[in-house]
């Protein structure tokens, strides 16, 4: 397909995911005393499965971890996944300062701090705000930059002993379906993808070497918890190599990663209500769910 045709075609996607209005939660808790850091709850809209408690999918917000994307463009998709049956905690987290503009992605350690923190806070928070979800059934989902949080998350166990968020043993999870994730920074770095958004995150020169360990996925495996990449095979925003050089460095340490690859289909589709390619995640997260 000719470049430019390529993107005309991402740009159309683009505004698509990005026309749905916000959707407000029903509930919103604080994890933290920062005004980021917060979770937005949507309670599920119908009883999916063969019990009335629902499972519990956290979902980490895209963006680059820059400041000016936050978690209300990704409401949409939450309510969607209410709307299939799943009790969703949105979780927002501190990204690039808004003093930087939008040129810096994110903040070291406080986006990491504060993803650690979520999901620890998660099954009391969500006792009170959804009693009807099952945090015994929680998967974690994220798109982009939301996907690599996501697939760091469930790898906690694995990070070295000496970082802050280690924990002893893996966080009770049923699983991690990563969306297009930044999920190799080597590779990520090559392709400069997101305007080289990962080399930012960890502070940029002698830093992103020496924090890769503590941060870049592909370094965090095996984690021994159930794995879905879905990806677009037309993604120019966090393109198809990233997500299989993760999937190829999983299976070097003895681990199956499940790599779902759609056809014809670019980077935001994957969180789009009115895309095919939604449809497709949320059976991925119910595989995992029930």
């Amino acid at each position: 397909m000719p470049d430019d045709v390529a993107a005309a075609r991402a740009a159309a996607e683009e505004e698509s995911a990005f026309s749905h209005p916000p959707v407000d939660p029903d509930a919103t808790a604080a994890y933290g005393d920062h005004p980021d850091q917060v979770i937005d709850f949507y309670a599920p809209r119908v009883q999916a499965g063969p019990t009335a408690a629902a499972p519990l999918i956290a979902v980490l917000h895209g963006g680059a971890w820059r400041a000016p994307y936050d978690r209300r463009h990704i409401s949409p998709f939450a309510d969607f996944l209410a709307r299939r049956g799943f009790a969703v905690a949105s979780v927002e987290y501190r990204r690039g300062s808004a003093t930087e503009g939008d040129a810096v992605a994110g903040r070291w350690p406080e986006t990491f701090d504060d993803v650690a923190a979520a999901l620890d806070a998660l099954p009391g928070l969500a006792r009170e705000a959804l009693p009807q979800a099952d945090a015994r059934r929680t998967v974690v989902t994220g798109h982009s930059a939301g996907g690599h949080l996501a697939l760091w998350a469930a790898a906690r166990h694995v990070l070295p002993a000496d970082a802050p968020w280690h924990t002893d043993r893996p966080v009770p999870l049923r699983g991690v379906v990563a969306l297009a994730p930044i999920a190799d920074f080597t590779v990520a770095e090559k392709l400069d993808v997101c305007g080289n958004a990962a080399r930012q995150l960890l502070g940029g020169g002698e830093a992103f070497v020496e924090r890769r360990p503590y941060a870049d996925p592909a370094l965090l495996l095996p984690t021994g918890i159930a794995t879905t990449l879905v990806q677009g095979r037309a993604d120019l925003d966090v393109p198809q190599a990233v997500a299989e050089s993760y999937a190829d460095a999983a299976a070097k340490a003895g681990e199956v990663v499940g790599l779902t690859l759609l056809e014809d289909v670019g980077h935001f589709p994957l969180i789009d209500p009115a895309a095919d390619a939604c449809a497709v995640v949320a059976e991925e997260i119910a595989q995992l769910a029930w």
